[in-house]
C-alpha cells in the first residue's frame, strides 16, 4: 500500500506499507529510484501495530517502478499500487505517480 503526501519544492512523501501479517525477517523496497538496490531502502517493522514501512521523498510529476523484497529471496508486487507494468522477468512491478 502507500501513501502521498504533497510537499513545497515539487516533491512528494510517499509511504510505502506491507502488511503485518506477513511473515518476513527482512522487507527492502527497491526500485528504479535507488536503481534497484536490493539492499538501500529496508522497511521499519511499526512496533504499535506491526505494519512494515519505510517513507521517502519523491520528485513529483513522475512515475516510479518498485517492488517489495521479502527476505532476500521472494519479490512481490504491490496491488494497491497506482498501477502495475510488465516486466522482464515475467511478472509484473507495481507504479507510484508522483
Amino acid at each position: 500500500m502507500i501513501r502521498k503526501q504533497i510537499l513545497p519544492d515539487a516533491k512528494v512523501a510517499v509511504t510505502f506499507e506491507m502488511p503485518a501479517s506477513i511473515w518476513a525477517d527482512t522487507i527492502h523496497l527497491v526500485g528504479d529510484f535507488n536503481e534497484w538496490n536490493r539492499a538501500s531502502h529496508p522497511l521499519r517493522q511499526r512496533h504499535s501495530d506491526g505494519i512494515w514501512e519505510i517513507n521517502l521523498v519523491l520528485d513529483a510529476g513522475r512515475e516510479y517502478q518498485y517492488r517489495y523484497l521479502v527476505n532476500a529471496t521472494d519479490w512481490h508486487t504491490d496491488w494497491q499500487a497506482d498501477r502495475a507494468t510488465p516486466n522482464p522477468y515475467g511478472s509484473e512491478n507495481s507504479v507510484v505517480v508522483t
